[in-house]
């Protein structure tokens, strides 16, 4: 197996690759005309990719070094019959750590406290009145899987009621309800916090738009750290303006990166990351172990061992 690197691998990784009978890591710079076509696997994805896509007349599987991958050709991975492996479940932490830090520093007064130090105010007597605690706040996180969980986890440990949100409504872990998507309505409108963790679909894109926000009651905290087009940013600034969200923790956007002239970055009840909620320093290292995995796995039986993605489905 010729496996063609475009992510990441440490001199570690290698090693541990070399170890494995019949892989040859082929970097970039080593691929050539007639190369490219002998090509049976792909770490990472980039414009080089979609040339062995077209080019190779043996590849067989792809092993993307993120969890969505809704960038990638499904379809036509699908027609030629390439295998796709993800790496959902290792941005659990990450994302879940950066979304409570979101919500702490909207119910605990630290965003407005942080304005006010870049004006030298002193504004404690302003604020007392109106931060809160998380105690017995209802949260609806769309998204039930790996990340999902864990964001409910966390939440749970400081007495938040967590509400989930999936395709098929099934219970799952720390979630003291879950509803289908047909329900999320309903379930959402009297929420305290939104989160989305969702991946990006046909039935995801804009799915938070001018008629979802309307329904909301409770002014809440919306948070996206799932796609951004999942989100319509028009109807979320003209949300945001209007009261009917309290406020917006935002990690990912429609266009990235953000255009200069948004909205978003003038507002002061918006928290905005660049897109980094699930980056980590071990990052590279827990993506190759999925790889290494997927890899021993294909090269003994031409099966994905962990993560496969429903080309199908998208995710």
């Amino acid at each position: 197996m010729k496996l063609l690197n475009l992510f990441e691998l440490s001199s570690a990784n290698r090693k541990q690759l070399a170890q494995i009978p019949d892989l040859e890591i082929i970097d970039p710079k080593q691929v050539t005309p007639s190369l490219i076509t002998k090509i049976s696997a792909i770490y990472g994805w980039n414009q080089l990719g979609t040339e062995v896509l077209n080019q190779s007349t043996e590849l067989r599987f792809v092993q993307s070094n993120s969890a969505g991958v809704d960038y990638l050709p499904l379809k036509t991975f699908k027609q030629k019959g390439i295998l796709l492996a993800n790496v959902s479940g290792i941005h659990a932490e990450p994302i879940s750590e950066t979304v409570i830090a979101y919500v702490l520093a909207f119910v605990r007064g630290v965003l407005e406290s942080e304005h006010a130090k870049q004006q030298s105010k002193w504004i404690g007597d302003q604020i007392r009145p109106t931060i809160t605690t998380l105690h017995q706040k209802v949260a609806a996180i769309y998204g039930t899987g790996h990340i999902g969980q864990e964001i409910a986890n966390k939440l749970k440990v400081f007495g938040v009621k967590t509400i989930g949100i999936s395709r098929h409504g099934h219970p799952a872990a720390n979630f003291d309800q879950v509803f289908t998507d047909h329900d999320a309505i309903k379930a959402t409108e009297a929420a305290d916090i939104i989160i989305n963790i969702m991946p990006l679909t046909e039935q995801t894109h804009h799915l938070f738009d001018r008629s979802f926000f309307e329904t909301l009651t409770n002014q809440p905290l919306f948070i996206n750290v799932g796609r951004g087009p999942s989100v319509d940013t028009e109807a979320l600034v003209s949300a945001l303006q209007a009261g009917k969200l309290s406020g917006a923790g935002l990690d990912v956007y429609e266009q990235e990166p953000l255009a200069t002239d948004s909205p978003l970055w003038g507002m002061a009840n918006v928290i905005m990351t660049p897109h980094i909620s699930g980056g980590f320093v071990e990052y590279g290292d827990a993506a190759f172990a999925i790889l290494r995995e997927n890899l021993k796995s294909i090269l003994k039986n031409d099966r994905v061992a962990r993560n496969q993605v429903d080309l199908s489905e998208g995710y």
